[in-house]
């Protein structure tokens, strides 16, 4: 992910990260249509954004997990920082069904100080027969720990 992005990315804040938290974001790599009949299967497209001027945000962690709570892949090896108003993006192929029809995100963040939050919101994208959906879900702050 961090090759992907590396223009997005900066140095890790060396000192201490005061200010953390934690984003869960329901995504849907499949969903179960005409009384469970029929499987529409959707590419995913998790967006973190610093929203932040003027700070960097350092990701600690973007793991995915399936319909079980099972986790199926994380994408950090170690934490980064995201310029002041740069985003990354983790995709999730349309034909990679791991996660089902009740998958999610967990985005750990932290910042050097008080920081505004980040904004994390998935992106999904399909078809079934000549018909295309498309449709947001936004994460939902699970955990703040403020400025001590």
């Amino acid at each position: 992910m961090e090759q992907n992005f590396a223009n997005s990315l900066t140095a890790v804040p060396s000192e201490g990260l005061t200010t953390s938290g934690a984003f869960y974001v329901p995504v849907y790599s499949s969903v179960s249509m005409s009384q469970g009949k029929l499987r529409a299967d959707f590419s995913v497209t998790l967006s973190v954004h610093n929203a932040s001027e003027t700070r960097p945000l350092v990701l600690k962690r973007i793991a995915y997990f399936d319909t079980s709570g099972k986790m199926v892949e994380s994408y950090l090896k170690a934490p980064v920082a995201l310029k002041p108003f740069a985003t990354v993006e983790v995709s999730i192929a349309t034909t990679d069904t791991r996660g089902g029809t009740g998958a999610n995100f967990v985005v750990d963040w932290a910042a050097a100080g008080e920081i505004a939050e980040p904004a994390v919101e998935a992106l999904m994208v399909g078809s079934v027969g000549a018909g295309h959906y498309a449709f947001i879900s936004q994460g939902r702050p699970v955990r703040l720990t403020g400025k001590n």
